[in-house]
Order: structure tokens, then C-alpha cells, then sequence
């Protein structure tokens, strides 16, 4: 059940971004991303097939490259922990495509 693993790292994810000051539009974009993890790591853990749960395990990587483009735009604001939370959550979902593309 390594899905389970990464939602409870996305879910820890959200709740530190839903923390951080940055400008409004990318303050914005951050909380839709780390939420889009969370929400579509679920939807995916509840599809019967291999192939839907994959679609949204992508999506959910692709959610994640979009917070990490964020911390490469505003770098002074990201403090190294929560750095740290997003590359395990980053590793942890590739893993989850991996397993279900095999």
C-alpha cells in the first residue's frame, strides 16, 4: 500500500504550502497544486485498473512539478524541510508510476 504513503506526504505537503507567503498569483497556484497531489493520488488508489490509476498518479506527478517549478521561482521562501518533504513526496509518487506502468 505504498499509495498510502505518498497521500499522507501530500497531505503533509498541503498543509505546510497552505503556510507560505508568497506573491498572491503563486500563493494561489501552490495551494491548487499540492491539493491537486492529495485529491488526485486518492481518486487514483480507488480505480479497479492498472491504466486509471497510472492517469492520475501522472497527473498527481505533474501537480508536483508545478510546486517545485514555485520553489525554484521564489527559492529565498522554501526552507530546507519543507524542501526536503517535497522531494520525498516527488520520489515517493515516481514510484507509484513505475509500479503501476510495469
Amino acid at each position: 500500500m505504498h499509495h498510502l504513503r505518498s497521500y499522507k506526504l501530500a497531505v503533509d505537503f498541503y498543509r505546510v504550502a497552505k503556510g507560505i507567503e508568497l506573491p498572491g498569483h503563486l500563493k494561489d497556484q501552490l495551494r491548487r497544486a499540492a491539493a491537486s497531489v492529495a485529491l488526485n493520488l486518492s481518486e487514483g488508489s480507488g480505480k479497479r485498473t492498472g491504466k486509471d490509476r497510472t492517469r492520475f498518479f501522472f497527473i498527481a506527478m505533474g501537480s508536483i512539478r508545478e510546486c517545485q517549478a514555485v520553489t525554484e521561482l521564489e527559492p529565498d521562501t522554501f526552507d530546507e524541510r519543507t524542501r526536503d518533504l517535497l522531494d520525498h513526496l516527488a520520489a515517493s509518487v515516481y514510484k507509484l508510476t513505475r509500479a503501476t506502468t510495469s
